[in-house]
């Protein structure tokens, strides 16, 4: 169906193809959208990028690109939506990246202004990984994805990454001060 629907752009075999998953990305967007109303709404708006997006994209395996893509969609909802509250990942113990930590003597705008020559520096790999990953949330697997990196290759450019950053955050600090 999905080849025909290449072929043809015929919206009905789209449909029935999508027919058969929608329990399941009803599923996952209640999962992760926590509202009923809400996830009908984002099965509705899936089905509306797959017309484009499988015109675009060769997919081989549909049903896990199919999980992908609902995925990515509710955790864009997740970030844009208002409505929804968000939580300090230092309560669960994640750590904060140390560049994005909040110093008494020095304001928001200092630390972005030394972040973002800070980033400059870094080597192309380590960059592209930290930014994807920290400023866009991104997970390993999808740095690895856009990047064409191993998985393993991005974390350690990040690992590298985050350590130059400090190392050059704590110069450009010691510089001013």
């Amino acid at each position: 169906m999905l080849s025909e629907y290449r072929k043809t752009g015929d919206l009905q075999l789209l449909g029935k193809l999508y027919e058969r998953y929608m329990p399941l990305i009803f599923g996952l967007c209640l999962k992760y959208l926590k509202n009923e109303e809400e996830s009908k709404d984002a099965v509705m708006q899936i089905f509306e990028q797959l017309i484009t997006k499988l015109r675009i994209h060769e997919v081989t395996n549909f049903k896990s690109w199919l999980y992908t893509l609902s995925r990515n969609y509710c955790l864009m909802e997740l970030r844009t939506g208002s409505k929804h509250e968000f939580v300090n990942i230092e309560d669960y113990g994640v750590e904060t990246p140390v560049f994005l930590h909040h110093d008494n003597d020095e304001s928001n705008e200092n630390q972005l202004n030394s972040m973002s020559k800070c980033m400059t520096t870094l080597p192309e790999e380590q960059r592209i990984s930290v930014d994807l990953f920290y400023l866009q949330q991104k997970c390993y697997k999808e740095v690895a994805d856009i990047t064409g990196y191993e998985v393993n290759k991005v974390k350690s450019y990040i690992q590298n990454g985050k350590r130059n950053l400090k190392i050059c955050i704590e110069r450009q600090k010691s510089g001013n001060e």
